[in-house]
């Protein structure tokens, strides 16, 4: 109150009329220092070559194309620039359709879609047995969609060769928030059709990781403010909902239940008995029994000790270790102690890709990651050599695959999730289809994620419209070929590719 006081006394004394003296005249307003200029060396000129693949025995050629899209302010200052590469087959641009990749992160260039999943060309990565000394020579990609659309992978600001043109209090604010990155590559996808005349084309986006968390909410946001409708929305492994993965601490029993799934999941193909079959008991357990017994508590010992028994058994993990910890298995926990007995770590994005601990004896985890730290050599590598040497679009910067830049500047207030749009692109058109896709052993986001908000979606979100389909494999399924296969399939019936 007495400051309160002291204020409202200041405000009224100011208010006065007082005699103007020289000692009072108001000294002159110090300049600010100007910002420092950044000076970087223009873009390279879009390059574009000719190059085939063979896809089911039948060639096709098709131009590859890197090149830029300007991001400008309100004002038209040029604040960014953010670098593609397209794949389209000529002479039919209207009657082909035309995708949009994103990757995740937030700071991730899209190679993995690129190179890994639905690009004509492939590395081989993220399988167990690759590793970061693998070669990176790019080969037939099996799995293409180059057949049945064109393709545009899309690096945002800070991811691959893309940069921001601004510093970095003004980079935050318009590139690096939830907010800002849907409307600047909104943008960037709105730009893109302009300067090759495909608005009248039939239009699709795909995302993977954070990258799913993007699509609904681009779509939205070009269906509803830039008059850009979506035929079609594909999320792959997506970060869907943030509110329900919440934390390991929680109360609630839902990041316990949907994390479950994708455990029991890899112990089942360590046994060679993965299949939807064994998969609907585990789901059934999570959704009903489970959480019943989880809410009980630890002080009513035999729920604990039903559910312990059953998480165990899932699992395939020391039941007394189980128990100890009352039944709540955390993901470290479980990625580390499941391979105690070969001295390995399982990766976060497959359980059943490993790499031997570091420091098998130390309490606390000390250890990359197995997929991610084996992955970023052979991508990076292969991006470059593709784009500068292939294409020949020049840069001297470094590419960054994964931008750990991005990652420590972004805004992470997520709390308006994905799901939302979502409803909202498929309520105003009846003619959008969306698939969401999943690895049976994805640990960062978990399927069953995925299962329990279509379960909540009205009836105009049932099957016909979102489809739900999971893959041997983990966050990168993909890059098993009989996984690549499967979701080539189910993309070209979302496309009406036919078989």
């Amino acid at each position: 109150m007495r400051l309160l006081l002291a204020a409202l006394a200041a405000t009224a004394l100011t208010a006065l009329p007082m005699p103007a003296t020289a000692a009072d005249a108001p000294a002159p307003a110090a300049k600010e220092a100007p910002k420092p200029e950044i000076n970087l060396p223009p873009m390279s000129e879009d390059k574009t070559i000719d190059q085939a693949v063979t896809v089911d025995g039948r060639l096709i050629k098709y131009k590859a194309t890197v090149g830029h899209i300007t991001v400008r302010d309100a004002k038209g200052k040029a604040i960014g620039e953010v670098v593609y590469t397209a794949y389209a087959v000529p002479g039919a641009a209207t009657a082909r359709p035309v995708t949009f990749a994103f990757n995740g992160g937030p700071g991730a260039a899209s190679v993995f879609l690129n190179m890994g999943a639905i690009g004509p060309k492939r590395v081989p990565f993220g399988a167990a047995g690759d590793s970061a000394s693998d070669s990176a020579v790019q080969r037939d990609n099996p799995g293409t969609w180059i057949d049945f659309t064109d393709m545009v992978f899309i690096d945002p600001v800070g991811t691959g060769f893309s940069r921001s043109l601004v510093d970095e209090a003004e980079s935050k604010k318009a590139f690096y928030t939830a907010k800002s990155d849907i409307q600047y590559l909104s943008r960037v996808v709105y730009d893109w059709l302009v300067k090759y005349g495909r608005l009248t084309s039939r239009k699709y986006l795909i995302g993977e990781s954070y990258g799913g968390y993007r699509v609904p909410r681009l779509a939205y946001e070009l269906q509803s403010r830039l008059g850009v409708g979506m035929s079609g929305l594909v999320m792959v492994s997506p970060y869907l909902d943030p509110a329900a993965i919440g934390e390991e601490t929680s109360l609630s029993p839902l990041p316990w239940a949907i994390n479950l799934p994708a455990m029991a999941a890899g112990n089942f193909e360590r046994q060679g008995k993965l299949s939807a079959e064994t998969m609907a008991e585990v789901e059934d357990y999570a959704r009903g029994e489970f959480v019943t017994d989880f809410l009980k508590g630890a002080k009513d010992k035999a729920a604990t000790d039903r559910l312990s028994a059953r998480v165990a058994a899932y699992t395939g993990l020391d039941p007394a270790l189980v128990r100890r910890l009352d039944g709540r298995v955390d993901i470290r926990t479980y990625l580390r102690e499941v391979h105690r007995a070969t001295g390995q770590i399982g990766s976060v994005y497959d359980s059943n890709v490993t790499a031997y601990d570091p420091f098998p004896a130390s309490a606390q985890p000390n250890y990359g990651d197995p997929l991610l730290d084996g992955i970023i050599a052979p991508t990076t590598s292969a991006a470059v050599d593709f784009i500068t040497n292939q294409v020949g679009w020049k840069s001297e910067a470094h590419y960054a695959t994964l931008s750990y830049d991005v990652g420590r500047l972004w805004d992470r207030d997520e709390s308006d999730t994905p799901v939302t749009d979502l409803r909202k692109a498929i309520a105003v058109d009846p003619k959008m289809k969306a698939m969401i896709v999943h690895g049976w052993d994805d640990l960062s986001c978990p399927y069953f994620g995925s299962r329990l908000i279509l379960d909540q979606m009205p009836g105009f979100g049932q099957a016909e419209r979102i489809q739900l389909h999971m893959y041997p494999g983990g966050h990168m399924f993909y890059s098993r070929p009989d996984s690549s296969a499967a979701f080539r399939r189910d993309a070209r019936a979302l496309y009406g590719a036919g078989a």
